[in-house]
């Protein structure tokens, strides 16, 4: 399926809903979902993302735990997310859509060198 690029540059703020939690690929083990290309562990963040008068939480995935100092992200905290892309899935009759991020961190944190894209 199509990956979709998200411009979060429109968002008019981006804000730490859901703080980041492991995803867990097999429940009955507790194995951890783990990125095919880096071997780090997956985590998921709920986001709000807030446009005019609007608001959405998504939950989006991330390879390695979302950064920052001294604790990294927290509920409530601003957020900058870099390349987030949507992805539109389906599997045995259901479907829906799969968020994912090269990079989640708190909005104060300095900028990655790769800071093209980053969240606004």
């Amino acid at each position: 399926m199509a990956t979709l690029p998200i411009d979060t540059a429109k968002y008019t703020g981006i804000i730490c809903a859901v703080p980041p939690a492991p995803r867990v690929a097999n429940r009955e083990t507790g194995q951890l979902r783990v990125d095919r290309e880096t071997g780090k562990t997956v985590y998921q963040v709920g986001l709000c993302l807030m446009a005019g008068t609007s608001a959405d939480v998504v939950n989006v995935s991330v390879a390695g735990e979302p950064a920052g100092e001294p604790a990294g992200v927290q509920l409530g905290m601003p957020v900058a997310v870099r390349d987030l892309v949507a992805t539109p899935w389906e599997n045995d009759g259901r479907h829906g859509i799969a968020f994912r991020a090269a990079e989640i961190r708190p909005l104060s944190a300095p900028a990655t060198s790769a800071g093209k894209g980053a969240g606004q």
